[in-house]
């Protein structure tokens, strides 16, 4: 994939023919991945699984405990580089831990928060005094951390924020405050933002024990109740002028880098509890007895199975696909260079838009799931005794988290306009040479490669009418970030699924119908999207010119979707869990 990297860059993919770029794939993973991922989920089962009901009671010593002996397996040092104790993995290795972690919703947030927003601003824009004094100890887990950006009156609207920053003689004097901080209840370091002067947007790092600061007690919340969120209040808090992280003014590089990562992360983490909950759905499913047979003979109930199968399938297929693309990127920077936090960083501002689709996407699939969870149980479903209530409370933060769902639609859709309008993606605005496949996936391909060119005409269109103030309409625009969504998502599952028939892997023919399924029923969205798209611009003879000329570039035939959500339900059932184990 490296030779090719430098014709990959974000949102290439809505311009480049299918299967014509690299896609790493999880069934290429190596053996020390692997062995890390084992390792992670010998960890889960041995000690977090166990203390479920405990880690939800929020006993924070348990949490603390918990970390610490993460941190004894090296699961808290993956992204640290090896010049301050840590293990530098690859994303790759790192998308299997999160998935497995992510098996417990509460656990999963403190250490994501941990290891990702804690930690990885120090990393990224620490200096080496900074990294030698608290990398080693936040690998280990000795000391635990947070991130505090979020304030009363600015949450998706961080540069507004009110905590200020002034220099007096050797001190940074801090006042102000935080809300909904992740892991405050026991963490030893704060990354915390404020301005210099009131003005300029800073970060820095704040010590538990710093004179002023001070944490207020536990929010009462929907879900993750087993996480500690708490509000922060700086009273004139003293901290050393060396606690500057980066330079001044230059806060929100930190925070909206780190804030990219933290959104792949969310996705793996979103579909590492997936598999979980559709385990234990099959179980209760194969265990229910109505009208004198299992529930899971019925078809609507095979249906709700088969959707969860197909789903975890698609979210696998996309987040190997772009952690593979920001890897390689990422690594190709070894930390021996003097530059290479800006070079990494760099690749993550290429890929913000497909970290924002992975985290709108993985997260929205968990949703969907944990509600097909909860109807598959029926009554029991709704009983805080059955596991299903659990997820569909604690899920329903994903959606909130690192940019609410709707600021990463705004985010996509930006990318895409300003790509479109500077000429790097040159969309098309005819329905010429139009892409046809045939043999296995045939119809599934065809529909994504005509899903490209129907948002490529909608989009192109519109910007000829609007220019960029096209994104003023947040309702289009989420159209537009919509049809960008399903066309990853969909590209990605055919071309693993095409991968995995080309090397005769045991089970491509599960692959090939979940991406049929998908497709069957993605390409069809991005349709009547584009549709509602143009109507949010054109008007009249213009509308019913463009309608046509969309309707021109048509899509395949549907195929059979009952016949294949057959198959993939049984399989499901007869395996009792999602059946691709990557290790």
């Amino acid at each position: 994939m490296n030779a090719s990297q430098d014709t990959i860059f974000g949102g290439s993919f809505l311009v480049a023919p299918l299967g014509s770029q690299p896609q790493f794939i999880p069934e290429e993973l190596s053996d020390d991945a692997k062995a890390v991922g084992q390792a992670a989920r010998e960890f889960v089962e041995g000690e977090i699984i166990p203390n479920d009901a405990a880690i939800d009671k929020l006993d924070l010593e348990l949490s603390r405990e918990l970390l610490g002996k993460a941190g004894e397996l090296g699961l808290l040092s993956l992204e640290i580089p090896e010049a301050f104790e840590g293990m530098d993995l690859d994303k790759l290795t790192g998308l299997l831990v999160l998935e497995e972690l992510g098996r417990q919703a509460s656990f999963s947030v403190s250490y994501g928060a941990h290891t990702g927003i804690g930690t990885l601003p120090i990393v990224y824009f620490g200096n080496e005094e900074q990294k030698a004094k608290y990398l080693p100890k936040l690998g280990s887990g000795e000391w635990l951390a947070a991130y505090a950006l979020t304030e009363p009156g600015a949450g998706s609207d961080a540069m507004n924020a009110k905590t200020v920053a002034t220099l007096d003689g050797d001190t940074w004097v801090l006042n102000g405050s935080k809300m909904w901080i992740t892991n405050a209840g026991f963490a030893d370091v704060f990354v915390v933002f404020a301005k210099v002067d009131g003005r300029k947007f800073s970060a820095f790092i704040v010590e538990k024990n710093d004179p002023g600061f001070s944490v207020a007690a536990e929010e009462h919340k929907l879900g993750i109740k087993g996480s500690s969120t708490r509000a922060l209040t700086f009273e004139n808090c003293r901290i050393p002028k060396d606690r500057l992280l980066g330079e001044v003014g230059k806060g929100h590089r930190i925070a909206f880098g780190i804030l990219a990562i933290g959104r792949f992360k969310l996705g793996a983490g979103c579909n590492g509890i997936a598999k979980e909950v559709l385990k234990y759905t099959l179980k209760y499913t194969g265990e229910r007895q109505q009208f004198g047979k299992s529930i899971n003979t019925f078809g609507l109930i095979r249906k709700y199975l088969a959707d969860m199968g197909v789903r975890i399938f698609v979210a696998e297929s996309m987040n190997f696909r772009t952690l593979g693309y920001i890897n390689d990127g990422m690594h190709a920077a070894s930390w021996d260079q003097p530059d290479a936090a800006k070079q990494k960083m760099e690749i993550m501002d290429e890929f913000q838009m497909e970290a924002s689709i992975m985290k709108v996407w993985d997260s929205e699939a968990l949703g969907f799931i944990a509600d097909d969870a909860v109807q598959c149980f029926g009554g029991y479903g709704f009983s805080a005794e059955y596991p299903p209530e659990k997820i569909y409370r604690d899920n329903r933060i994903n959606r909130l988290f690192e940019g609410t769902n709707e600021i990463n639609r705004m985010i996509i859709a930006n990318q895409v306009f300003k790509k479109v309008g500077n000429g790097t993606l040159a969309f098309r605005k005819d329905a010429g040479d139009l892409p046809a496949f045939d043999g296995p996936l045939g119809r599934a391909k065809t529909a994504v490669e005509r899903a490209k060119r129907m948002l490529q005409f909608a989009v192109a269109s519109a910007l000829e009418v609007t220019g960029q103030k096209l994104i003023e309409n947040q309702e289009a625009s989420a159209r537009a970030a919509d049809m960008a969504m399903e066309i990853y998502t969909m590209e990605s599952a055919v071309v693993r699924a095409d991968k995995l028939a080309a090397s005769g892997d045991r089970w491509a023919d599960f692959a090939r119908d979940c991406a049929e399924v998908f497709a069957n029923e993605g390409a069809p969205k991005v349709a009547a999207h584009a549709r509602l798209f143009l109507a949010e611009v054109l008007e009249g003879e213009a509308l019913d010119a463009a309608l046509a000329a969309l309707d021109a570039i048509a899509l395949p035939a549907p195929v059979a979707g009952s016949v294949r959500r057959g198959r993939i339900a049984d399989l499901l059932i007869e395996k009792g869990a999602y059946p691709i184990d990557l290790f």
